[in-house]
């Protein structure tokens, strides 16, 4: 083997030798602070946007029943169509969430849209258009008629009333306030400079924000997304209806409803405004469920384990 040759070879098993050692001291890398963990989308303040207060002063009754479909009629038009259109949440255990099991849509709410189908149709199986609304978009799509109804643990209000019609009340809740167990939080006058969430446009936002305790809001677009960010340690309460919280508390059970209510909110059917026919039909279907066994039955297996006995709202009409 000639010279320059040998001295090449030696030169690459010299290289191939310190490959397989020692790689040296490795260079510090980059510090890391401390990683927050990320934030739902549209986290905002204590703007309460449409929601409107619990209290109200105005005549918040609705039209008296009519059980009827006439030619012509918004129910007809929907019986036409062959589906009812209903805004519901996939999200509020215990009143309408997803079941991941079953791939179905369960809660109190979801057995309401069903007895309103039922009554148009005749059952309400394969007779029903399910559309997941956030609770900031509920006056939204009524408004734009993207759906027939909204049966989404939506309160009653004046400012509400403004946009949309109502149906009468079929349950009544209290706001009340979540927290961890170990927290100290016993209720609302707890929460002076504390992050408390709530959803916009909701009823509970508008409470929070004028609390005389003073919490700071934090307004998301789901109650989910509460819940994400209370086990997170990116807000120390959530404040919202005691049923709601309920849910919650049941899916974590780090976390407890604390206090007693401090509101009345009274959940309606929203519908479209101008749609009397519609409001008068829906009512006469709430007036079956109440009277009948449908809201008891419903509300045992829905509610009860959760909140105890109860019973249906009293109701009187315009």
């Amino acid at each position: 083997m000639a010279r320059g040759k040998v001295a090449a070879l030696v030169a690459a098993v010299a290289l191939l030798a310190a490959g397989c050692g020692s790689a040296g001291t490795p260079a510090d890398p980059a510090p890391v602070g401390d990683v927050q963990a990320p934030m739902p989308a549209g986290v905002g303040g204590g703007d309460p946007g449409r929601g409107g207060g619990a209290d109200n002063n105005c005549d918040t009754r609705s039209l008296s029943p009519n059980g009827s479909i006439p030619s012509g009629s918004t129910m007809d038009k929907i019986r036409d169509r062959g589906r009812l259109i209903a805004g519901v949440d996939q999200t509020n255990f215990l009143f309408g969430f997803l079941n991941p099991s079953s791939g179905n849509l369960e809660g109190f709410d979801i057995e309401i849209v069903k007895q309103i189908a039922a009554s148009i149709f005749g059952r309400w199986e394969g007779h029903i258009q399910w559309v997941a609304i956030p609770s900031s978009a509920r006056e939204d799509v009524l408004k734009d008629h993207q759906v027939d109804i909204v049966v989404r643990t939506y309160s009653i209000t004046c400012t509400r009333m403004k946009d949309v019609a109502f149906s009468a009340p079929y349950y009544q809740a209290g706001q009340a306030v979540l927290a961890a167990k170990n927290s100290g939080i016993r209720g609302l006058q707890d929460l002076g400079g504390k992050r408390v969430c709530a959803a916009k446009n909701s009823t509970s936002l508008s409470t929070i924000s004028t609390a005389p305790s003073r919490p700071i809001p934090v307004s998301v677009n789901n109650w989910s997304d509460c819940l994400v960010l209370i086990q997170q340690g990116q807000v120390d309460a959530i404040s919202t209806d005691n049923v709601i919280l309920a849910g919650m508390a049941r899916q974590d059970p780090n976390l407890e409803v604390v206090g007693e209510p401090f509101t009345r909110e009274y959940y309606g059917v929203g519908i479209p405004l101008g749609q009397d026919d519609m409001v008068r039909f829906v009512n006469a279907v709430l007036e079956n469920v109440r009277n009948g066994s449908a809201w008891q039955n419903t509300y045992r297996y829905w509610i009860e384990p959760a909140l105890g006995p109860g019973s249906p709202p009293s109701v009187s009409y315009r």
